[in-house]
């Protein structure tokens, strides 16, 4: 028996017991006479103690040659602590050692193995079962084991049925990049890694499982950032019979079970709100609305007063920041250069300074008055003591911009408490959108996503008026589920391909098993994805979910660990018909 208990678990009502643990040496200290060990398993620390004269020559000997890290077995008697530590779930006892034994020894870390560590995100990705140690991680972990476990106890007590789909799939044009698997038996032909189980899950609903989820990998070859990694993993859910009402319902009680099981919270209903008023007010189809510091459209008020820039721009916008007419010049310059550096892409920045005493400052006054800024500050609802902030340019572009520079500023007023959760159904979204590039309309989710009950016509007449019978559910700025009722219907389908630029021999090439089921009594359906990693990541406080996740990828997208990917030997290049030439069939 390597333990009778784990290094969590002691507590006073085991004093007199003779206990047996095993974990890692997190740290020791020598005293002369005096020798404690601080042992540490996943489940916490208990303390073991020796002492010199009263514990065996050569179990103290054997202490005194531990390192950190090094995995030990330990079997003792259970005593009071002289010194306590109520920072410790053990801190009331300590283990008198009778017996040690070297399970491994250890190298010493690259890091230290501590709350607060030494090491890099790049050191501690290589040595990754290093930092798995850690609790913050090991808290994660378990934070995302929870979470799992309540949506399966949620779905399951609906009827909902996890069914597996295969993650050797088709190709497809749509959406962002497949990574794809050369088949050796098939030589040239490759599969596809899914991207979501999407057509999976609408087969099952034609197949007759009217209530399906699943918490499946998902993979993407697409550019990587701090809440994506190129594979990751949703609770993807479908329902036949539904309406998309019943889609809303269902899941924000999936969301509201997880609050209030995992965290405590108790969500009261989420509120909903159109793609167009959230792009209208917050620039953004994910707005963050834990604060307000609500888009105001000055464009009347500011044009026709000199200023070419605003005369000329097919839209102005302000934000009003509370409290921040102190702001000084270099403030102001460092707001001006972060808008317009080229991830932002704004050509400028006007600032106005709405001061105690009534006057108005900006860089603009030769163009406004005093009477004019008062007039648009009453519009915007500044008040003394206040900063407006004002962009300008195209309509998309400018909300865009402006929606980055409130976040940074919600940030930076400490208005973003990542313990205050806000979240919200955005609805209503186009159903597509052009793409001038490519000359073409683009699903704006993806092309099963069917129109709003009375858009069917405008697939005809005018297809960018549309609007999906899509939804988002959005969590504190971060768009963590989306979904829609598809179409279900061939001829529509078919008529949707079509306006996506598909000719009907590659909308039956591509998709053909799926129009062909849809001719065998498909019913209604409609389903929604979350992102687990990102709902993780978020209940755990964080913004990077690469923390959520056991074994993630860099920004490269490589694990730094395995050195993965890497080369293979010719042998297997051949073996999958894998050349610098094009094979010949």
């Amino acid at each position: 028996m390597h333990r009778s208990h784990t290094c969590g678990e002691l507590r006073a009502s085991h004093i007199g017991q003779t206990v047996t643990l095993s974990g890692w040496v997190q740290r020791s200290r020598d005293k002369g006479g005096l020798l404690w060990i601080d042992l540490r398993d996943r489940y916490g620390i208990t303390q073991l103690f020796l002492e010199e004269g009263k514990s065996d020559a050569k179990v103290m000997e054997q202490a005194r040659t531990l390192g950190r890290e090094f995995v030990i077995k330990a079997t003792g008697k259970v005593v009071e602590r002289f010194s306590k530590n109520d920072q410790m779930a053990t801190g009331d006892i300590e283990i008198f050692v009778e017996q040690l034994e070297l399970l491994n020894a250890s190298k010493t870390p690259p890091f230290t193995i501590e709350d607060e560590s030494d090491g890099g995100d790049d050191l501690r990705m290589q040595w990754r079962y290093l930092d798995l140690r850690r609790n913050p991680l090991k808290n994660n972990l378990v934070l995302r084991h929870k979470i799992g476990i309540e949506a399966r106890k949620y779905l399951d007590s609906l009827s909902f049925l996890e069914i597996e789909t295969p993650y050797l799939i088709k190709s497809t044009p749509e959406g962002a990049r497949d990574f794809v698997v050369p088949s050796r038996m098939n030589p040239g032909q490759f599969y596809a890694l899914p991207q979501s189980p999407q057509t999976f899950k609408q087969i099952l609903m034609v197949g007759g499982y009217d209530r399906y989820y699943q918490i499946v990998r998902c993979f993407r070859d697409e550019d990587l950032r701090a809440d994506r990694q190129p594979e990751f993993t949703q609770i993807d859910c479908e329902m036949a019979f539904v309406e998309q009402e019943d889609i809303l319902n269902t899941f924000e009680g999936l969301v509201k079970h997880l609050f209030k099981t995992v965290k405590g919270i108790d969500i009261p209903s989420v509120p909903r709100m159109t793609y167009d008023e959230a792009m209208r007010r917050f620039g953004s189809d994910k707005p963050d609305i834990r604060f307000g510091m609500e888009f105001q459209d000055l464009t009347t008020a500011m044009q026709g007063q000199g200023f070419a820039i605003f005369d000329q721009a097919e839209a102005v916008l302000g934000i009003v920041a509370a409290g921040c007419a102190h702001y000084t010049r270099k403030q102001v310059d460092e707001l001006t250069e972060w808008v317009k550096r080229p991830q932002i892409g704004a050509k400028g920045l006007v600032c106005c300074m709405c001061n105690e005493d009534g006057t108005f400052k900006s860089s603009v006054d030769k163009f406004y008055s005093q009477d004019v800024w008062q007039k648009i500050a009453a519009q915007a609802g500044a008040k003394a003591g206040d900063l407006i902030l004002i962009l300008s340019g195209a309509t998309d572009a400018t909300r865009k911009q402006l929606s980055e520079l409130r976040l940074l500023m919600g940030g930076r007023l400490g208005l973003r408490n990542p313990e205050e959760f806000k979240p919200l159904w955005v609805v209503d979204f186009p159903l597509v959108e052009w793409n001038e590039e490519a000359g073409r309309w683009f699903a704006m989710h993806h092309p099963f996503t069917a129109p709003k009950p009375d858009h069917f016509d405008l697939l005809e007449t005018s297809p960018g008026d549309a609007r999906a019978n899509a939804y988002d559910f959005v969590l504190n700025g971060v768009e963590i589920g989306g979904g829609s009722i598809r179409i279900h219907d061939r001829k529509i389908q078919s008529r949707m391909f079509d306006l996506l630029g598909f000719s009907p021999e590659e909308a039956q090439h591509q998709f053909g098993f799926l129009l062909n089921a849809f001719e065998y009594g498909a019913p209604p359906h409609g389903g929604i994805a979350f992102g687990f990693d990102r709902l993780c990541a978020l209940f755990g406080g964080a913004d990077n979910i690469r923390d959520f996740i056991a074994f993630p990828k860099n920004n490269s997208g490589r694990d730094v660990m395995i050195d993965a990917p890497s080369t293979i030997d010719q042998k297997q290049m051949d073996e999958l018909y894998i050349a610098t030439q094009p094979i010949n069939e």
